[in-house]
């Protein structure tokens, strides 16, 4: 059963009011069994949830273990701050889609959660749908009894009056109630008047800083420059956002007038900051009442609208006002977490850009984003499907590369970078893209002409994305490149190779496990040289093992080693690793040792690059040591890499920092 969005009445004798909880809906299987009880968790969409929450599985066990007879819950998994009470659903987004119970449970314990129970289908043998909600409440409230395990709670609940819970919801920072009848039944499946979602919205008094010129055919300005008083920088604003809606004619004219009237030549911000159009200072004493919806991460306003001027307030009055701390959820224990552990299952929540991608996405419109360095990029179709199976989208991968690009952009710097473009997801037809086809690429963006002779493409004036900035790395984003894709070299010298790779591909029939030990043979067969290496999972299928190579090295000796090495390693092996090119020559259950990948224009995927594999999978950088215990490439996705990769630092320095291989050592033994 689903709510409508409304306006419903706060009062009223057959209704019941109930926080609206940010968080995964979830159906509730519990049965019980000697010794326990089994415990099964679907999301409303019937995706499976049990193996993603442990801890609410085992305090459902426990709980379920009294029962005389099987039941099924309606409720909300809710994440939890650092004082017990519920957070917002941004703290779960980071176990979505984990599928390695190592880093569930690591999640788990990093960001407790807990399941806030709200209503009864099933009691027994008693299909109790029909029944009004008043009697499938009581019956809840029965079984769950008064003494609960931590992870699970029941929601709080009003009747008739809902007046102090809303106000309570203001004064929280809530995200909206849930109006519901009394006497309704429960609906399966469907969106019921009979329950009703109260959106909140928040007003405060900002200090107006300036505004920016008007764009097109608006007249006086396009939006104000808010801002409250800055603690840490006495005297001065510190910016929270712009509105410009709101206005009617009369009132643009007339506050124009009062700012123009202010107008000085310096900012009374505390800090730069960009603007849509050209900004124009005042002097801060103008007092504004905006209604916005909640504020983002990193404290600037959503949805902001201009309601009018204050002339009761003083401007150095108006400082950020924050809601109060809400109490934990009635009738349970609170679980203590450290404040650093409950900020670590998101990693990117801090992050400006992420923060503006997340915020169209919400609201589906496409729009610019502001970028460090005074840069901005159009952005379009962020809600579109890129993974469908995942209910991946654009607008996720955007968010990924946003939040992993100080790994990235050193493993890209300078290089040539080829695209292979998905512009209806991974479903779609997709297409190689050599070179820059736009002449006018946006501001940043870094291009650079190939001589023709060099090229691989030969052509003339070939002009070439060149890695190593965020908005070249967006920008190819927003062209559905999900991969990226460098040459060997740089642009500054493209015919000598930095590194070279050898792929591992594995054929058909052939698992990882034998993809990791033929890894381990070619890391045993390098250390053997004294040459270093440095592994890395390719985000499909397979695992790339890299080795620097001094400067001046071309690509023909660097290709040339790597084929010593292979036939190396596939003759000795020859039960699981193969060098055979033609796919249905190789031996079923092989290996395929790839050193073709180093010819001068080919590439591999880079390090902490996004797959288009059916995963949604991240190239992502091991340790040796990984890859001599076990691993699963598929725990690295673009919902939980990020996470590791915070953990574990940047592993792909590596690359760049170790002593390169000698060669002609190795050509003086094999050749």
């Amino acid at each position: 059963m689903l709510a409508t969005l409304a306006e419903p009445p706060l009062k009223g004798a057959g209704l019941v009011f109930e926080p609206k909880y940010d968080g995964i809906r979830a159906l509730v299987h519990v049965a019980p069994r000697k010794g326990g009880a089994d415990v099964r968790l679907w999301s409303r969409l019937g995706n499976e949830k049990t193996t993603q929450f442990p801890s609410i599985v085992q305090a459902l066990e426990k709980w379920g273990a009294k029962l005389t007879g099987p039941v099924l819950l309606d409720g909300e998994i809710v994440a939890l701050d650092a004082d017990g009470a519920p957070a917002g659903f941004q703290r779960l987004q980071g176990r979505i889609h984990l599928t390695s119970a190592k880093d569930v449970a690591r999640i788990d314990e990093a960001q407790p959660v807990a399941l806030i129970a709200f209503d009864l289908l099933r009691d027994d043998q008693d299909d109790v749908r029909g029944q009004p909600l008043t009697v499938r409440r009581g019956r809840l409230e029965r079984l769950l009894g008064k003494r609960m395990p931590d992870g699970l709670r029941l929601s709080d609940q009003v009747a008739k009056d809902g007046r102090a819970l809303h106000e309570r919801a203001e004064r929280e920072g809530w995200e909206g109630l849930i109006v519901k009848e009394a006497a309704a039944p429960y609906q399966s499946g469907r969106r019921s008047p009979a329950w009703r979602k109260l959106k909140m919205l928040r007003q405060q008094e900002f200090v107006i800083g300036g505004w920016t010129e008007p764009r097109q055919t608006r007249q006086y300005f396009g939006a104000l420059l808010l801002g409250v008083q800055d603690a840490a920088h006495p005297g001065s604003l510190k910016y929270v956002g712009h509105t410009g809606t709101g206005f009617n004619q009369k009132e643009l004219a007339r506050v124009s007038a009062l700012l123009e009237a202010r107008e000085i030549t310096t900012s009374p911000f505390s800090a730069r900051f960009k603007t849509n159009e050209p900004a124009h200072w005042t002097k801060p004493e103008l007092v504004a009442q905006i209604r916005f919806t909640e504020g983002t991460d990193d404290g600037k306003l959503r949805h902001p609208v201009y309601l009018g001027l204050r002339d009761d307030k003083k401007a150095k009055d108006v400082v950020k006002e924050a809601p109060a701390k809400a109490p934990a959820a009635r009738a349970t224990r609170r679980r203590q977490v450290p404040r650093s552990a409950s900020r670590g299952a998101d990693i990117s929540l801090d992050n400006p850009v992420v923060v503006q991608l997340r915020a169209l996405e919400d609201a589906r419109r496409d729009g610019s984003i502001e970028l460090p360095h005074g840069l901005r990029l159009a952005v379009t179709n962020l809600a579109k499907p890129f993974w469908p199976a995942l209910k991946l989208t654009k607008g996720d991968l955007f968010r990924y590369y946003a939040t992993v690009a100080p790994y990235m952009l050193p493993a890209v710097q300078d290089r040539p970078l080829v695209m292979k473009r998905f512009p209806n997801g991974v479903d779609g037809k997709a297409f190689y893209q050599q070179r820059s086809r736009q002449e006018n690429p946006p501001p940043g963006v870094r291009i650079e002409t190939i001589d023709d002779e060099i090229d691989p493409i030969g052509e003339p004036d070939a002009q070439r994305l060149i890695g190593g900035s965020l908005i070249t790395l967006l920008y190819m984003t927003q062209m559905a490149a999900i991969s990226q894709d460098p040459w060997s070299s740089r642009v500054q010298a493209p015919l000598e190779a930095d590194y070279v790779a050898i792929d591992l591909d594995p054929g058909e029939g052939t698992t990882f496990s034998t993809v990791l030990e033929v890894a381990r043979l070619v890391h045993d067969e390098l250390a053997s040289m004294k040459v270093p290496s440095v592994p890395k999972t390719s985000g499909s299928s397979g695992l790339h093992i890299y080795i620097p190579l001094a400067p001046g090295t071309t690509y023909e000796s660097g290709m040339l080693f790597c084929q010593i090495v292979a036939t190396v390693v596939a003759t000795r092996h020859p039960k699981i690793a193969t060098v055979e090119r033609t796919v249905r020559a190789r031996p079923r259950g092989t290996v395929y040792v790839d050193y073709l990948q180093n010819i001068l224009g080919k590439t591999l995927a880079t390090a902490y690059s996004a797959r288009a594999s059916d995963y949604a999978g991240v190239s992502t950088p091991l340790e040796w040591k990984e890859v001599f215990e076990d691993i699963d490439p598929r725990d690295f996705t673009i919902r939980t890499a990020p996470t590791r990769f915070k953990k574990v630092g940047d592993l792909w320095a590596r690359l760049r920092t170790s002593k390169p291989a000698n060669l002609e050592t190795v050509f003086k033994k094999y050749t």
